[in-house]
């Protein structure tokens, strides 16, 4: 039996490993790997406070479940220690799919396959090696248990993985603007029907969330900088896949090889040897092969990783409207001459694209105000701030990159 744990948090102080199957569940290799995986990947370059890992953040959101536990049954919100437990284990292991860099993997190593879907192989991996433990885990995570409010707190627009990460990242990144009052929020959430709601006196904290959530999108996680490297990231794997595919032989680790030397699909997770070495990927494997890359033959892959380590990154234009195919046209015929590569290869460092910030959907999983007489109401019909159809829609800016 393993002894109650207890994780100082720079967050929320202490943490409290309350049940044995978690605390196994934290030892995992699988699992340990996370803290070889930064939460917001190349962000601390333009942060550079940012170094924290996706292991904090999953000990942080299963505190803040325990925390929505304790609070719904004292609202008489029956949970036994049996969901206790698998709704704790639902929130640890959502994120254990992610990749390196995170997004960065899942649209060039692995195209197509999301991290989401790893975490559910992962999820029944570990599940067989714990003889069926994690059963009701699962069934949380994939959304197929009935008392739907469980898999809410998990994964929905006020669940405790995004409210723990924007207090995290606003923490470490120093944008005080995503600051949320969590505890609060915490305190104001309850069940009807099966569905996770807010009590009305609750509208002003949950206005809180989401426009702080709008400014860390903005400021952090659509940050053009930060963008700028992580589409050099992805384009120097994109194209380091390519070499290899040509037959050119590059430095990387074994786990790193195996998967820039092969094709795979989402039904390849299954296999032992994929799930394998995905579990042996972390953000040392791609840096260590990035800084040997910098001295390849090859001049689109060496200078990109040159880029990043050294942190001089693309430039990047933003604009509400798309830009012209002559734009682009002309930018790759600049940079094939300065760098003296064909076009084909100046199209790894003209990159475009589109960011999207949509800070609340009232379609689908919405956030449902239960009011004091009762009912309920959808929070786009309650809030004063959130009740007009412009904040419903996404902003959308494009973006083209440039050689400084």
């Amino acid at each position: 039996m393993n002894k109650k744990k207890i994780i100082n948090d720079p967050i929320y102080g202490f943490i409290t490993i309350h049940h044995d199957i978690v605390f196994d569940c934290i030892q995992l290799p699988e699992f340990q790997r996370l803290r070889r995986i930064k939460q917001l990947g190349l962000t601390s370059l333009v942060y550079p406070g940012a170094q924290h890992t996706r292991f904090q953040h999953v000990i942080g959101a299963m505190h803040l479940m325990d925390l929505a536990i304790k609070s719904l049954r004292s609202k008489d919100v029956s949970i036994s220690v049996e969901e206790e437990k698998a709704a704790l284990l639902a929130i640890l292991l959502h994120d254990i799919g992610h990749g390196p860099f995170s997004h960065s993997l899942e649209h060039s190593i692995l195209p197509g396959v999301h991290h989401e879907d790893i975490s559910s192989v992962l999820m029944e991996h570990i599940n067989i090696q714990m003889n069926g433990k994690l059963d009701l885990a699962i069934e949380i995570f994939e959304n197929r248990y009935p008392r739907t409010f469980l898999h809410q707190l998990v994964s929905s627009q006020l669940d405790m993985d995004r409210l723990d990460y924007l207090r995290r990242d606003s923490f470490y990144t120093g944008v005080s603007e995503g600051t949320v009052g969590i505890e609060r929020i915490i305190q104001m959430l309850n069940v009807k029907d099966n569905q996770l709601i807010v009590d009305q006196k609750g509208i002003y904290s949950v206005e809180k969330f989401l426009m702080a959530r709008r400014f860390m999108y903005w400021q952090v996680y659509l940050h053009k900088t930060g963008i700028a490297a992580d589409m050099m990231m992805l384009n120097i794997l994109k194209r380091a896949k390519e070499l290899i595919e040509n037959g050119i032989e590059l430095f990387a680790s074994p786990y790193l090889t195996f998967f820039l030397k092969n094709e795979f699909t989402k039904a390849d997770l299954r296999n032992p040897e994929v799930l394998s070495n995905f579990c042996n990927l972390d953000d040392n494997e791609i840096i260590s092969a990035v800084k040997v890359w910098q001295n390849s033959d090859d001049t689109t892959l060496a200078t990109l990783c040159s880029m990043i380590i050294n942190r001089n990154l693309l430039k990047i234009n933003i604009s509400d409207n798309e830009f012209s195919k002559n734009e682009i046209e002309k930018r790759l015929i600049a940079i094939s001459e300065k760098l003296s590569i064909t076009k084909a290869a100046a199209s790894y460092f003209v990159i475009t694209g589109k960011l999207s910030n949509n800070t609340y959907s009232p379609y689908g999983d919405s956030l449902k105000i239960g009011m004091k007489d009762g009912s309920l109401k959808e929070l786009s019909e309650t809030s004063e701030i959130y009740n007009l159809a412009y904040h419903n829609k996404p902003t959308v800016k494009y973006f083209i990159t440039n050689v400084k």
